[in-house]
């Protein structure tokens, strides 16, 4: 990937360089990977925790906690890999503290627009997301977590084990079990456009950029 500094195509870090980078002391090299990343990171805790204060707030602690982890990060694993595993943390975090059982977003755009299904009427489509956001906070966090990464983000199931350190078995099985669950609150979608599980109901998954 290149981006263009004064007028001229440079070629973008990776993001073990930014990372790298930053733990040495680069005061710039944090911020940039935080650009490259943020909508994703956000889009994973805004679906786990469905509700808009409570991604923000889980979406600075993991920030922080990757700001101060950046000298112990591996690199066994891609940074984006990294991150999401902090973001799902922070969002477990959050509710274990609060103990309480997030409300359905009342929506930021820019993310609802990026999971939401295409199709000829924006106010069904926004309608059906929220009906699915609405869902999810009702099954149990691993499955929802699981469900967000695989049906939502479009992570393959090696990908998503990674990010929540779990073997591939385990992802599989918690999204079967998942949209099980999903099945009979989200059954008057079927009617709409057949689908019965969560990737149907959204966009389709596909693989993250």
């Amino acid at each position: 990937m290149a981006i263009m500094r004064g007028g001229r195509s440079v070629e973008a870090a990776p993001d073990k360089e930014l990372l790298r980078r930053h733990a040495e002391g680069d005061p710039d090299a944090f911020s940039e990977l935080v650009q490259r990343h943020r909508d994703r990171m956000w889009a994973v805790a805004l679906r786990t925790l469905g509700d808009q204060e409570e991604a923000a707030d889980a979406l600075q602690e993991a920030f922080l906690s990757a700001y101060r982890a950046a000298g112990r990060f591996r690199g066994d694993a891609a940074v984006t890999t990294w991150l999401h595993r902090i973001v799902v943390n922070a969002c477990l975090d959050r509710l274990r503290r609060r103990s309480i059982r997030p409300v359905v977003p009342m929506g930021d755009d820019a993310t609802l627009d990026s999971v939401a299904p295409k199709g000829p009427d924006p106010t069904s489509a926004h309608e059906l997301s929220l009906d699915v956001s609405e869902a999810l906070q009702r099954i149990p966090f691993e499955q929802r977590a699981a469900l967000v990464l695989v049906d939502m983000m479009g992570y393959a199931v090696d990908d998503a084990a990674k990010v929540l350190e779990v073997p591939p078995g385990t992802i599989k099985s918690r999204c079967a079990r998942g949209r099980a669950r999903l099945a009979p609150l989200l059954g008057h979608l079927r009617n709409q456009d057949g689908g019965s599980d969560v990737r149907s109901a959204e966009e389709g998954g596909g693989k993250p950029a």
